[in-house]
């Protein structure tokens, strides 16, 4: 498919259909495509607990739930990297193994996704964050830089609230949590959010959703739509479409727009220039520099970078400076 910007996406796309994609307005991945036909349609199934991560993962049960993490590096300080809405901790494999070169970093599967436990879980922001801060402690880890994409973020903010002690300094990567929606836009979310919708996402609509979360897709990121697509025949993928369901109830019933004043630590915030999901394009349109500019002038202590020709997934479409950005600011 080579690379495909997302200006071009009206054209690709029927009216009807952009408008519902645009639902995934906090999506660190929502299921993924352009066209391009049904590649994976006869290939294995893939159960969640055999997914490929470029590192190794291990297990930990945390209030009896089973956490799967990847852990590399060393140093001081220790980084927390959280996912975003229907990813998992092998979405951060772009920049692991540049910031263990410094640093002791984590990346967590959150309960419900990747190789943790799936079940009938809150799957609140509260929830996540009491989770994350429990595996600290059983980590003997006394403080860390949260590192949070998308949901990620909205938990990162529940969690330097919430933990506060626990937390070093907070970085925010095209986080949601700070775009303020209405009751109404809640309600018409959620309604049409359901774990009937997103189990029978085709493999063409895939793509198209993928395009969303970039600005320039390339073919290298093509890992991302077989991983879903085999995904979708694993044992528990009905658990899986009921986690990211109750997730988007649980963003948009426990706001925290109006708790960013209240953060307390160092914030670092990362937005890609051209984010297609936030702000939500349909509900609210504007640019990701409107949202971005926002939550700088609310967070104290709070920094604020742009990065050009880069979508929702800054930190897979520019990497590289993704990566710098992060090291430099911690330095």
């Amino acid at each position: 498919m080579g690379r495909f910007r997302n200006d071009d996406l009206a054209y690709v796309l029927g009216k009807e259909d952009l408008m519902v994609r645009s639902l995934f307005f906090l999506t660190a991945l929502i299921f993924i495509g352009c066209t391009g036909g049904y590649v994976y349609q006869n290939a294995q199934p893939l159960e969640f607990s055999d997914l490929q991560y470029p590192f190794p993962s291990k297990e930990i049960s945390v209030n009896g739930i089973r956490i799967s993490y990847i852990e590399q590096g060393s140093g001081d300080h220790t980084l927390l990297l959280v996912q975003g809405l229907a990813s998992n901790g092998g979405f951060w494999r772009y920049n692991i193994g540049e910031l263990a070169k410094r640093h002791r970093v984590l990346a967590v599967d959150l309960p419900g996704y990747g190789k943790s436990s799936k079940g009938i879980y809150p799957y609140t922001m509260s929830f996540y964050a009491d989770v994350l801060s429990q595996l600290l402690k059983q980590l003997g880890i006394e403080q860390v830089t949260y590192v949070g994409h998308s949901m990620g973020g909205q938990i990162g903010i529940v969690f330097s609230l919430n933990h506060t002690s626990q937390m070093e300094k907070l970085i925010l990567v095209s986080p949601a949590g700070i775009e303020s929606f209405s009751r109404g836009d809640g309600d018409w979310l959620k309604s049409v959010m359901t774990v009937d919708y997103v189990k029978k996402t085709t493999e063409d609509r895939m793509r198209a959703n993928l395009a969303l979360n970039f600005y320039s897709y390339d073919d290298k990121f093509e890992w991302m739509v077989e991983e879903r697509a085999r995904m979708a025949k694993a044992k528990d993928f009905e658990d899986f479409c009921y986690a990211v369901v109750r997730s988007v109830h649980g963003m948009l019933d426990g706001p925290t727009t109006k708790r960013l004043k209240d953060v307390s630590v160092p914030t670092l915030m990362i937005f890609g220039e051209k984010d297609g999901l936030i702000p939500n394009p349909i509900l609210h349109g504007g640019s990701a520099a409107d949202i971005a500019t926002i939550g700088v002038s609310i967070i104290p202590n709070s920094t604020l970078t742009i990065v050009p020709s880069a979508g929702h997934m800054v930190m897979m479409e520019r990497a590289d400076m993704f990566n710098r950005v992060v090291l430099d600011w911690l330095r």
